[in-house]
């Protein structure tokens, strides 16, 4: 996507894409994150259709929250694998070092956008560390690579589709 360097605004189509574009750059697809999704949600809800998970899923890549996390977040652990930050945060950071707490807190926040359950819900996958989220975990260990702040980032974008999904079928029961 072509985006004017100095515009500062997106719209929410623009947010979508810069997202998903910036995901998929670190390995990151939105199947990825709605499998996480519907895994969660499935224990509570039966019979969920996949493609209500993937658009909630997309839906939640749209949003203004979203985009400024994803980018912020991405941004601080490319730059943590090029060693540009200075010490002793690149040395937190590289680390994943787990009294650090920053990177489940701009989870928590971006979850918390769906309520109590929203963060219940990113605290049941930044704890179990579902699918994806494991592979990004391990892969952050590497030498050159980092995921502090991507693992929670994908656990909490899952857990607001996951709870997006719940609200999206008890509305649905509501008007059986």
């Amino acid at each position: 996507m072509e985006i004017d360097k100095k515009k500062n605004i997106f719209s929410r189509e623009e947010m979508y894409e810069l997202n998903r574009e910036r995901l998929e750059s670190r390995g990151v697809t939105v199947n990825d994150i709605a499998d996480i999704a519907f895994k969660q949600q499935s224990r509570f809800t039966k019979n969920i259709d996949y493609n209500i998970v993937v658009e909630s899923t997309k839906k939640i890549l749209s949003y203004a929250d979203a985009f400024h996390i994803i980018q912020l977040g991405i941004e601080i652990d490319e730059l943590a694998e090029k060693e540009m930050l200075s010490y002793p945060i690149q040395a937190v950071i590289k680390s994943d070092l787990g009294l650090f707490g920053i990177d489940e807190l701009l989870g928590l926040e971006l979850a918390g956008n769906y309520g109590i359950i929203g963060k219940t819900n990113f605290g049941d996958i930044d704890v179990n560390k579902p699918k994806k989220i494991n592979d990004l975990n391990e892969d952050g260990k590497l030498p050159n690579k980092c995921h502090t702040f991507l693992d929670d980032i994908v656990g909490a974008i899952a857990a607001c589709a996951s709870t997006r999904v719940a609200q999206i079928y008890k509305e649905k029961e509501t008007h059986k």
